[in-house]
């Protein structure tokens, strides 16, 4: 990667610059094609894969096979594990729509508060942060913004809302994959790239329960009754991630943080309610008078509840925490080599320690303790599916375009030069390398092996920490899933709006512009 700095800076011709020009094309399309033309995601995302074939094979010369072979790659892994999370989170919904235990969750929280502000911290924060920390790929969206719209929340309004309290936990999401993912990329010492990421994520945590609860009410003055509680959202959630980064790993950071969270949100909610709740402006008293501080027996609560409950079970019993079990189950797993090109490494398959499955299992075992029949799950699942359709091309395309691109070079093309012209202010511009990775390919991991070796390099040409830098990769990446097409696709398929996702862009792309600046601001003035 040093090389490749290096080769850019010494040949900046005219060839350089028409090469970045066509990586440029398939990423400008996207945002333009969602932000500008509203194009529906699963066709602007098919045109994408469509460019960057073409310029894969026209301009940077690469084999017809060697191409075939990285979309197919693609589609491999948007099927697994991607789609499978997506199909099994769904289905946890849907199931628990049949049941009807979604309506002892909504009467639940109505009994915690009516106030949409808490519920929006609580379903959208606490919940999300924790479905995202243990399964992620896009559960954290789904899910929660499902539950809001059940709960009166307008589809556009919960979809933002959950996107939006998706960008912290996803640094150590899915039981901390990304950091050690980037360990191993990068070869650093996993603990000091862990504390690095949390510290840079510390102020952002405090800042997106504000955010979102601004989002909620649109107006400064929605704070009146709420500002302690908010500020409890995010010093719980921000003290506990730090402790568990520091001292003990990347693995549980994120769980035991939107846990204490969820549970320091319903604990305020009791003890410093609101003098006055807070409600949507067309929402009346008597709207929901009828489910309001309907109380429910603890039993019927924790059925409601069960498959959530099942699988933080899993997910703790399967992790490294007991290892003869993830040892064991780890060996289940299938590698195949599909791109055999420059680069090219055998795909993993894990097929029982991987976030689909667990869901799955946790959502069928849930259903039937729910009271679902055998025949009404084989029958919800269908409809799942039918429900995805849209989405599961948009996945495919955008999984396989990130292939395509990142095999062909153009992805590199693109990073090394704004490392290789932004010389010693590049740490104000790590972030925005971590945070593009997110938005091509919808993984933070995914983003911290395409770019995570090249922002260590960077960093020891420079003379600053490369683990800093790293760490601000991840960091980054965060913050792109707001803006992240496959991020966005899940969202309007959970509330309803597919094809709505150019107008969600349209909003989500302001915060990420603050995050980022801020974050390369914070990676700035530490990196030296």
């Amino acid at each position: 990667m040093v090389n490749m700095i290096s080769t850019f800076l010494s040949n900046s011709s005219a060839e350089s610059y028409i090469s970045l020009a066509f990586a440029l094309i398939p990423v400008v399309w996207l945002l333009v094609s969602l932000g500008f033309f509203k194009l529906p995601a699963n066709r602007a995302c098919f045109i994408g894969l469509a460019l960057s074939l073409i310029i894969a094979t026209s301009y940077f010369n690469m084999p017809y096979e060697l191409v075939g072979r990285a979309a197919l790659e693609g589609v491999v892994l948007a099927v697994l594990p991607i789609l499978w999370v997506i199909v099994a989170a769904f289905y946890t919904y849907n199931i628990s729509l049949m049941t009807g235990a979604m309506k002892r969750i909504k009467n639940m929280m109505y009994s915690v508060s009516g106030d949409r502000r808490i519920q929006a911290l609580a379903i959208a924060w606490g919940f999300g942060g924790f479905l995202e920390s243990v399964a992620g790929f896009g559960t954290a969206v789904a899910i929660p913004a499902s539950i809001l719209i059940a709960l009166g929340f307008e589809p556009f309004f919960a979809a933002v809302i959950c996107l939006i309290a998706n960008t912290i936990a996803v640094a150590f999401g899915v039981v901390g994959i990304p950091v050690t993912t980037l360990a191993k990329v990068t070869d650093l010492p996993v603990m000091p790239l862990t504390l690095d990421i949390a510290l840079q994520l510390t102020p952002f945590v405090l800042l997106v329960p504000f955010l979102i609860v601004y989002t909620v009410t649109k107006s400064w003055k929605g704070f009146t009754g709420v500002w302690i509680i908010t500020l409890m959202a995010g010093i719980s959630f921000a003290v506990a991630q730090f402790l568990i980064a520091k001292y003990i790993g990347p693995e549980v950071p994120a769980i035991i943080g939107s846990v204490i969270s969820f549970a320091t949100i319903i604990v305020c909610a009791r003890l410093i309610p609101p003098a006055i709740e807070w409600r949507f402006p067309h929402e009346t008293d008597q709207q929901t008078a009828n489910i309001h501080h309907r109380k429910k027996h603890l039993k019927q609560q924790i059925i409601a509840w069960i498959p959530y409950l099942l699988l933080l079970l899993l997910v703790l019993g399967t992790s490294k925490l007991f290892p003869f079990i993830n040892n064991s189950l780890g060996e289940i797993k299938s590698a195949l080599l599909i791109y055999n090109g420059p680069g090219g490494k055998p795909l993993y398959i894990d097929w029982i320690l991987t976030p689909g499955t667990l869901i799955m299992i946790s959502a069928i075992l849930g259903g039937l303790m729910q009271g679902a029949t055998t025949k009404d799950l084989i029958i919800v699942l269908g409809h799942t599916t039918l429900q995805l359709r849209k989405t599961i091309v948009t996945v495919v395309c955008i999984v396989s375009m990130a292939k395509v691109l990142g095999y062909s070079g153009m992805v590199t093309s693109i990073a090394v030069f704004l490392a290789s012209s932004t010389g010693s202010l590049y740490p104000f511009v790590a972030p925005f390398v971590g945070a593009l990775g997110t938005f091509i390919t919808g993984s933070d991991t995914s983003s911290n092996v395409l770019f995570g070796q090249l922002q260590k390099s960077v960093a020891t040409q420079i003379g600053t920490d490369p683990s800093w830098i790293a760490a601000a990769n991840t960091s980054g990446a965060s913050a792109g899933k707001l803006i992240s097409p496959q991020s966005i696709a899940i969202a309007t398929t959970a509330t309803g709006l597919t094809g709505k996702e150019g107008a969600i862009l349209n909003v989500t792309v302001k915060y990420v512009c603050i995050f980022v600046v801020a974050l390369g601001i914070l990676t700035y003035w530490f990196a030296f």
